[in-house]
């Protein structure tokens, strides 16, 4: 047996091995001490192999997906060897061979994949000026290809957001789950010869990919990664789509991050856009909302069909969505099925499913030709449904190895074994009467376990009236248990039905899953169709329950919107000040000022988001909006050091500035908040102020410019295209109110000791604050050069004298005080 380990492992050593041996997977050696510290087993040791001890560790059969999950949530892969031959028949070790290979791109199996996300296997190649993508969702079966610039690269690898990059040696990559391939793996030949076999065509010029040569040949890789790893042909994987930048609404990985689409900056997965919109009801609608978010379309006539269908969809989300409930995951079925790995649960989940498809057809409106399109591709696939209608039972089993899978009427011969195996109870009850009767033992039992089969079963008591064809078969306590010819010849032919039975239905579906394969178009169409209604849906349901209004597109450049609102915020806060923005090439940049805490990057977002929302065929929280024609958005909002890149917070600061200067066109969103924060006061400034008349000159991007320095004002008074507007605030007695309101012109003033009172700053550090900044006003207002904040003034005004009272009270902790000390403070503030 150890041989055939040896033999096994050898050919996949750099990854854990499961070896099945009965009902648990085995580990040894360095593979058991590896498991033993990642999952926490006890490490043993048995027997010798070549004169050592055999090291091994093992995790029961019936539970290993958890340990599965475990596994690949820490990057590993496994190799699961299986048993295929019979036990019974073979005279050495048991047959064995690597069925499939676990890896965290190339999962399946529903106890570790995510209801609402796909799980991306994604393979690269590169060259000096381009890099060539193809990435696979095994789950679903959509293959995809891009090309891109290197500088690019990191941008898509967040929107895809692979679980395993497939790259050859050399190629950097950080934050991601790589597996090294050898170069003469990303042939551009092999791949184009690999695709077209996969897709069973003559050319790829159909598909629209024939000019992407190094996707092609990323593309070849990726297919021959994943079949080895699912140890077959991925039958489900029969169409190929090519993703152009021009096709969507460009957001690079920072505006990704600062908008807070799928992940909060914190890396939580709530409060998000995504969050606040999922109400769809199965997981194909969660998996394509997150998609559509981070793919937000410029094509605008697909737009006004979504939106369409969301507005007739609001006076019918109920019955839509209680219909959609009852729906399984036809998606990720179809693709086990594929895979020939579908659970009988799978497969009468899939049948309930298409049997709901009318009743879900009638639910849904045909107006407008997308929801028409979703009426056609709702069609009930009649073949099907009877096939597992007639073919699966009720309520069958959870694991094919405990029978009663196939339906009663299907097999006319699994049905004779059947009725063997249920009539033997009648047959026993008759024995144990005849029995009875012939020795005189009232209580008399005939039974059986799985150990010892059937048996007759006599207390101690009438042990003297045993009759001699009585074989006895185990010895009990206080009974005795015989076997009789007449019960062997009896228990042969059971056991064997059952034997037969399984056998025999372990063959019919497996036949099953083979004559569903033929299916697999249609369901698979059905998958889509399903989750596109469920995000419609969803949409249509928010857009009532939050008062969200239909966007209008223009053809002039242009955002317009009324009342606007963020979509999270609002959630998290008792009252939303709605607020206006308007830009166009006439009021190309707002040039936003007001305190800290006071909304200008939540108005910032809202309108990113409120953009965004449009072009993923959502409605939006405003009462109206009117956007032009967009290519991307930019934002460089909030600071953070990049300490794993070396960069400073400033350095990233001045990247993504970078990246929005040399990109930005006239029909991009540009947000900017608080650049050049990170440097000297003057440094910032000429920063701020050289980087704001960039973009109204060169790029001509519509701009929302956040910030704190209120020369920048005076840009308004150069440029006709810039325009001053604030989120005002007022102080109230030693505190501060903000009124998160918009309003034309700029600040008076930036409340920022206020806020730092706010933020809990001791009190005689804000008195020193107010002082310093009465010096600074001054000297400027003196026009003197920039004073230093760090010398001591000449002749500094002694500090005024604090209240005494309120500074004993200060310095006082009431709940660290004896009754005694607390009488004496209690008559020194009297005396105060």
């Amino acid at each position: 047996m150890m041989q055939q380990y040896l033999r096994i492992k050898a050919e996949h050593p750099d990854i854990l091995m499961f070896y099945r041996m009965g009902d648990f997977y085995e580990m040894f050696y360095g593979d058991a001490e590896r498991a033993s510290r990642l999952l926490d087993l006890t490490l043993t040791s048995r027997g010798q192999s070549a004169g050592a001890p055999v090291t091994m560790a093992g995790v029961p059969a019936h539970s290993v997906e958890q340990y599965l999950a475990k596994l690949v949530k820490l990057g590993e892969s496994v190799a699961i060897c299986e048993q295929v031959g019979d036990v019974a028949t073979a005279k050495g070790p048991v047959e064995r061979q690597v069925t499939r290979i676990v890896t965290p791109g190339t999962l399946t199996d529903p106890e570790l994949l995510d209801d609402k996300a796909d799980n991306i296997l994604l393979a690269l190649a590169a060259d000096k000026s381009t890099v060539g993508l193809a990435w696979l969702s095994l789950a679903s079966g959509e293959l995809r290809l891009a090309e891109v610039a290197p500088q690019a690269l990191a941008n898509e690898l967040r929107r895809i957001a692979p679980a395993e990059v497939l790259a050859a040696e050399g190629v950097e990559l950080s934050g991601f789950f790589v597996t090294r391939l050898a170069p003469w793996q990303l042939d551009v030949d092999s791949g184009r010869k690999r695709l077209l076999d996969q897709l069973g065509a003559a050319s790829l010029a159909g598909y629209g990919v024939e000019d992407f040569s190094l996707a092609i040949a990323a593309c070849g890789a990726l297919l021959d990664y994943a079949k080895k790893t699912q140890g077959q042909a991925l039958v489900h994987v029969t169409a190929v789509a090519a993703e152009r930048s021009a096709e969507f609404l460009r957001l690079d990985a920072a505006t990704r991050r600062n908008l807070e689409i799928t992940e909060t900056l914190r890396g939580e997965p709530a409060p998000t856009l995504y969050s606040q919109l999922d109400r769809c009801a199965c997981g194909m609608g969660s998996r394509l909302l997150r998609h559509w978010l981070h793919h937000p379309l410029r094509d605008r006539a697909k737009l006004v069909q979504r939106h369409l269908a969301v507005e007739v969809l609001q006076t019918r989300t109920e019955p839509v969505h209680a219909a959609l409930r009852r729906i399984a995951d036809v998606e990720r079925i179809s693709a086990r099925i594929a895979l020939k790995s579908a659970r009988p649960r799978d497969l009468s989940g899939l049948r309930d499913s298409v049997g709901l498809l009318p009743d879900l057809r009638k639910a849904l409106p045909a107006e407008g030709d997308l929801l028409r399109q979703l009426q056609e591709d709702l069609a009930t696939p009649e073949d099907c449904l009877d096939l597992l209608t007639r073919a699966v039972a009720p309520e069958p089993s959870v694991q094919l190895r405990d029978g009663g899978v196939i339906a009663e009427g299907y097999s006319a011969e699994l049905d004779e074994l059947r009725t063997l195996q249920s009539g033997a109870g009648q047959i026993l009850v008759e024995l144990e009467a005849r029995e009875r009767a012939r020795t005189g033992i009232p209580n008399l039992r005939v039974a059986y376990n799985h150990v010892h089969g059937y048996y007759i079963e006599v207390t101690n008591s009438h042990a003297e009236k045993i009759p001699a064809d009585y074989r006895r078969r185990q010895t009990l306590k206080n009974a005795e248990r015989y076997i009789t010819p007449e019960l062997k010849a009896f228990e042969d032919k059971a056991l064997s039905a059952r034997d037969r039975a399984l056998a025999l239905e372990k063959t019919l579906y497996e036949e099953l899953l083979a004559a569903l394969a033929a299916h697999l178009a249609a369901l698979q169409r059905i998958a889509r169709a399903l989750a596109q209604l469920d995000v419609l849906a969803a949409f249509a349901s928010v857009a009532v329950e939050r008062g969200y209004c239909r966007p209008e597109f223009t053809e002039d450049i242009r955002i317009d919107i009324e009342a606007g609102r963020h979509a999270v915020v609002e959630d998290q806060v008792e009252r939303f000040i709605a607020n206006d923005a308007r830009l166009s090439p006439s009021r190309q940049l707002l040039l936003i000022t007001g305190p800290n805490m006071g909304g200008k990057s939540t108005y910032m977002r809202q309108v990113a988001l409120i953009a965004l929302l449009a072009h993923v065929g959502s409605y939006v929280p405003a009462k109206a909006a009117r956007l032009g024609p967009l290519d991307q958005i930019f934002t460089r909002i909030g600071a953070a050091d990049d300490l794993a890149g070396g960069r400073s917070t400033f350095m990233v600061e001045m990247t993504e500035s970078a990246s929005i200067l040399h990109n930005a066109t006239a029909h991009s969103l540009v947000l900017m908040d608080e650049v050049g924060r990170g440097t000297s006061t003057f440094d910032g400034l000429a920063l701020a102020w050289a980087i704001a008349r960039q973009l109204l000159e060169r790029n001509r991007a519509l701009t929302l410019f956040a910030t704190h320095y209120f020369e920048m004002t005076r840009i308004a008074q150069e440029y006709k295209e810039a325009a001053n507007i604030h989120l005002d605030a007022v102080e109230h007695k030693d505190s501060i109110v903000f009124l998160h309101a918009v309003e034309e012109g700029p600040a008076s003033q930036s409340y920022g000791l206020q806020v730092a009172q706010l933020a809990g700053v001791p009190k005689v550090v804000i008195q020193r604050a107010r002082r310093i900044l009465q010096q600074l006003e001054e000297a400027s207002r003196a026009g003197g050069s920039q004073a230093d904040l760090f010398a001591r003034p000449a002749a500094e005004e002694p500090e005024p004298a604090g209240d005494a009272l309120r500074d004993a009270l200060a310095q006082v902790n009431p709940d660290e005080l004896s009754p005694r000390e607390a009488l004496e403070f209690l008559y020194r503030l009297k005396r105060l």
